[in-house]
């Protein structure tokens, strides 16, 4: 037990930290809670090995500060951040922050456990890591010029209109090559197809 990694959870919401608990117990995951982004750091010099799952949105230090906070320290677990107003600009910062997933509330149980399962893997080196990129490249290659030039547009957090606009086609032909995109990206979400393809370079 004492070897086991583990679930840093950080969110000042109790019943946040006590679902995420209860669900981590469930699924044999050791964790340990957090209210808010200082009480973590307080930890920073000795936090066990595992990841680090955190609320975006905290009052003093956001869930961002945080991991900017933890880089400068050295600190170098995996974080996984929940929010529950998730845009593209946020997911791009999170990621450009370091952070390794982006979950938006309210999120799927198993999503959470498989970005969490992914987040620990990840600490056993980076092998699995460059295979996933490698993935990512390669449905990124599979998409067609004009998938390419929408999945552009909505990285760049610009609305189905304004790529519509853009590229001289309607709103509606939009959605279908967005649709298109997200299934050859097998992305679940949009801030999950924008991390997969900014990771991806």
């Amino acid at each position: 037990m004492a070897n086991e990694p583990i679930v840093h959870v950080v969110d000042d919401d109790a019943a946040v930290r006590d679902s995420l608990a209860f669900l981590l117990d469930t699924a044999d995951l050791v964790s340990r809670t957090y209210d808010s982004a200082a009480a973590l750091l307080v930890h920073a010099g000795n936090l066990a090995p595992g990841c680090i799952v955190t609320d975006v949105r905290m009052p003093d230090m956001n869930g961002l500060e945080m991991v900017r906070r933890l880089s400068d320290l050295g600190v170098r677990h995996p974080v996984i951040v929940m929010t529950g107003h998730a845009d593209v600009p946020l997911a791009i910062e999170a990621v450009r922050a370091g952070v390794k997933d982006f979950i938006e509330k309210p999120f799927d149980d198993e999503a959470m456990l498989s970005s969490i399962r992914s987040a620990l893997a990840d600490l056993a080196g980076s092998a699995g890591r460059e295979g996933q990129d490698a993935e990512v490249r390669d449905r990124l290659a599979s998409l067609s010029s004009r998938e390419r030039q929408v999945l552009e547009g909505l990285v760049a957090g610009r609305a189905n209109k304004v790529i519509a606009y853009d590229l001289e086609i309607s709103p509606r032909t939009v959605e279908v090559y967005r649709a298109n995109v997200m299934t050859k990206m097998q992305a679940r979400s949009l801030s999950e197809l924008v991390r997969m393809t900014i990771l991806a370079g």
